[in-house]
């Protein structure tokens, strides 16, 4: 049976990969960056989720790139629920933010206490 860390680090590296093309291809994301009034970083953010997410992924067997990811994606998200916070985007819609920052500190957590 996969340990729990195992399954966030899968969950998370396979979030952010998604998240991270669609900031490049869906129009839907690109109407969120102007929204949040980062239009110019939406590929920026996209290649930096896709780098956490592979790198995540990776650090099932390389453990250094587990703790490295994990901790990026962390401050990535923690950036996330900065800008929700900023907008004013109300708790529902800063929760995903949130629970990001929780799966990806956990990893962490666990990445430097295993």
């Amino acid at each position: 049976m996969p340990s729990f860390k195992l399954i966030l680090v899968i969950f998370s590296g396979l979030s952010f990969l998604f998240y991270g093309f669609m900031c490049f291809y869906s129009n839907y994301f690109r109407s969120e960056f102007i929204r949040y009034g980062l239009a110019k970083y939406r590929r920026t953010t996209g290649f930096f989720q896709i780098l956490g997410g592979i790198s995540l992924i990776l650090g099932i067997f390389i453990y250094e790139l587990e703790i490295i990811s994990s901790l990026g994606l962390t401050i990535l998200m923690l950036m996330g629920v900065g800008v929700r916070l900023k907008i004013k985007d109300g708790l529902f819609r800063t929760l995903p933010a949130i629970f990001y920052v929780i799966v990806n500190a956990l990893i962490f957590y666990f990445s430097i206490n295993n």
